[in-house]
């Protein structure tokens, strides 16, 4: 039998009764395979290597294409802007009429013999304006009187704001004093029939600039219709002389406490 060292025939015949699953038997077996790869990918990558000046040569230059534009730009002049005419403007206002205007000299003290001009004596400069020159008004000139604007009037704005006792000028106070003022609530002010009741209610209300009481709040009351009855009292309390702050009539709060004790 003729042999060809070639093919892979003698790979049979050497590796005969052995393990041809080892690894010499396939490195052996694919050797003209992978040999005719390398040889094609060699022969690639060297006709890239030898024709890549070529290649170069052949590309579009970028800073050709840059010049080029370069060029081709213009400057071009925009037209101007047109201006637009205001529509519904008001028209001017007339010129002022003339008037007489008497040129006014300065008054120097100088020689009799050096005086050039004598200044204007108060009959000549009555009614009259005083300028640097004497000019000849029109007397037939139409006074124009300008319209009164119809604008807002300025507001003046109300202080409503409620103060405390404690730093206003002027406080709220009872006709008469305060004294008089414990006297009415301990004259008008029923105390529940109740044995043994004792404590205090506590009432809040506002002053106002005209004197009168609004705003009565029961604060703490210990029941039995105490706080219900202080509430009434103050209702119909007279008007106190109001508090004042920056010489202006303003609302303060003003707290009272009222003492309940009825016999045990």
């Amino acid at each position: 039998m003729k042999l060809d060292i070639f093919t892979n025939q003698w790979l049979d015949i050497v590796f005969e009764g052995r393990n041809k699953a080892y690894g010499a038997y396939e490195l052996r077996k694919t050797n003209n395979k992978t040999t005719v790869k390398a040889l094609v990918l060699g022969a690639i990558v060297f006709a890239l290597a030898v024709s890549s000046p070529l290649i170069v040569s052949l590309l579009p230059n970028s800073s050709d294409d840059t010049e080029t534009l370069d060029t081709k730009i213009t400057a071009i002049k925009l037209p101007p802007k047109k201006e637009e005419i205001k529509k519904d403007l008001p028209p001017p206002p007339p010129p002022p009429p003339k008037v007489d205007q008497v040129k006014f000299v300065k008054p120097v003290v100088a020689k009799a013999e050096e005086i050039t001009e004598e200044p204007p004596k108060m009959e000549a400069i009555k009614d009259k304006k005083l300028g640097a020159e004497t000019i000849k008004g029109d007397p037939d000139a139409v006074l124009t009187v300008e319209p009164v604007g119809t604008g807002p009037a300025a507001v003046v704005e109300e202080d409503n704001q409620i103060y405390n006792t404690a730093g206003i000028e002027v406080k709220p106070e009872f006709p008469g004093g305060m004294d008089k003022f414990y006297g009415y609530v301990a004259k008008n002010y029923q105390t529940p029939e109740e044995d043994g009741l004792k404590g205090k209610v506590y009432v809040t209300f506002v002053v106002e600039k005209d004197g009168s009481l609004t705003d009565i709040k029961v604060i703490r009351d210990i029941g039995y219709g105490t706080g219900k009855e202080a509430i009434r009292v103050l209702n119909k309390c007279p008007r106190w002389n109001p508090g004042e702050q920056n010489g202006k009539k303003v609302r303060v709060l003003y707290s009272l406490p009222i003492t309940i004790q009825t016999a045990e």
